[in-house]
């Protein structure tokens, strides 16, 4: 391939998003809408209320530099969850663990990667669309790559798998407190309501991914040179044999299911999150290594070089979250709400809630957080839907396609981005291979959106 034709590194893209950023700070006109606190920490945005800075913040070109520290320490839980699982990932191969319950599994299901690949984005989906399941997916990725490489498919079809599933799964949740039941509560709607409809679309929106998926695996299968991995070293090769089921293993075994078993406790009971689940994969960690025999130096050494291989999927993170301090620094990140709402306002309710997807999907780039976008936009796109005729519930349904359908393919979604790094799979790489989904899900969205506006949902 000619050099200039070549995709730079994921982190010469992102940096190159940052410079975007600074230099939309100074040629955007600066401004902010008025906030209010809803009672629990979280400022709403006031609509029609935004107006301009009469002084304007000018941010230096060092600021590209100071950024990034800024940005680390503020992802800094998800950095070093992210580091902390990946040294439990490394104790627990060295444990042979996973290798032994990779044999068990193909001796059962390797005859069938159809079904892993249903059955696979089926659970993620159910679980980022019930409780929100996103950076808890990490733990999973080294034995789901090994398991499709068994059944000779490649590492884009288990990434495809588990990031296809968890947006989709995003973008039709039916209960999802992160981001529907916010939404809702900042629109003014019961917490869950019009859950129907949302359930009704689970299934073909799920058909969708999997016959994505499906389709790239099945021609990977049939022709290995068609892998969109051609060319890139593989970070989970599967064992050319597998040890047995037995002895210690089953021991191991059960304090992995524990472990994830209290991951999902306390999740849904406890309120935990990425520094109790950090501490739970650490003590995990622990646990594997002595009882697995790797002794306490083995176990220390294991944990630090699996911690060390995802050095640039931290840088990641980091440098992903630094586009959107430069944006709120500058102060044009509601400059940029308002100049995308503004236009909606002239068209009718069925283009227009169509117009809502898609600014939806462009603020994900800017406001990956899906809550975080929910209490910057539905503040303005509730009332806005009011105005032009749709109601507030295809409001919030309009952000969920946004937000969810975005998150497999932002650059600024650290999650996207943690996953990518653990897998080893190249940005552009994943942009190739998601992009045609993100479209045919776009399409579905739109028509699903009409839909809700002619039959009146609410």
């Amino acid at each position: 391939m000619p050099r200039f034709l070549r995709v730079p590194h994921t982190l010469v893209l992102l940096f190159a998003m940052m410079m975007v950023a600074l230099v939309s700070t100074w040629v955007l006109p600066q401004g902010e809408f008025q906030t209010v606190d809803d009672g629990k920490g979280h400022a709403l945005v006031v609509p029609g209320t935004y107006q301009q800075a009469e002084e304007r913040t000018v941010l230096s070109p060092l600021a590209l530099f100071t950024v990034v520290p800024r940005a680390l320490a503020a992802a800094q839980d998800i950095i070093f969850f992210v580091l902390i699982v990946g040294g439990a990932i490394a104790v627990l191969r060295a444990s042979r663990l996973i290798d032994a319950v990779l044999g068990w599994i193909l001796r059962r299901v390797g005859h069938s990667p159809n079904l892993l690949i249903v059955i696979g984005m089926s659970v993620f989906a159910i679980g980022s669309g019930t409780i929100g399941v996103a950076e808890e997916y990490i733990p999973f990725a080294a034995m789901l790559i090994a398991l499709c490489l068994a059944m000779r498919m490649d590492v884009m079809t288990a990434m495809g798998i588990m990031i296809c599933g968890y947006g989709i799964g995003y973008g039709v949740a039916a209960l999802n407190p992160f981001t529907v039941i916010i939404a809702q509560g900042v629109a003014g709607l019961p917490p869950t309501s019009g859950w129907e409809y949302r359930l009704a679309l689970f299934v073909p929106f799920v058909a969708i991914g999997v016959h994505h998926v499906w389709s790239y695996a099945r021609r990977v299968r049939a022709d290995p040179e068609a892998s969109l991995m051609k060319g890139i070293e593989v970070k989970h090769a599967p064992p050319t044999e597998y040890p047995p089921f037995r002895g210690r293993m089953p021991v191991l075994l059960l304090a992995t299911l524990v472990a994830l078993g209290l991951m999902v406790w306390g999740i849904t009971a406890r309120g935990w999150y990425l520094v109790e689940l950090g501490a739970l994969f650490l003590g995990l960690a622990v646990f594997v290594g002595l009882v697995g025999g790797l002794s306490v130096d083995g176990t220390a050494r294991r944990f630090a070089e699996g911690a060390a291989e995802l050095a640039t999927t931290a840088l990641l993170i980091g440098f992903a979250r630094s586009i959107a301090l430069l944006l709120e620094d500058g102060r044009v990140l509601h400059t940029i709400v308002d100049g995308l709402a503004a236009p909606l306002t002239l068209v009718g309710a069925e283009i227009a809630v169509v117009g809502m997807l898609l600014v939806q999907t462009v603020l994900n780039l800017f406001i990956p957080s899906g809550s975080g976008q929910a209490f910057v936009t539905m503040p303005i796109m509730a009332p806005l839907g009011d105005l032009i005729g749709v109601s507030r519930q295809v409001s919030v349904l309009a952000y969920q396609f946004g937000d969810g359908f975005s998150n497999m393919i932002v650059p600024t979604n650290i999650v996207l981005m943690s996953i990518l790094g653990i897998a080893g799979i190249p940005y552009d790489r994943w942009f190739r291979f998601v992009f045609p989904l993100i479209l045919k899900l776009t399409v579905a969205a739109a028509i699903a959106l009409v839909v809700a506006v002619l039959i009146g949902y609410g």
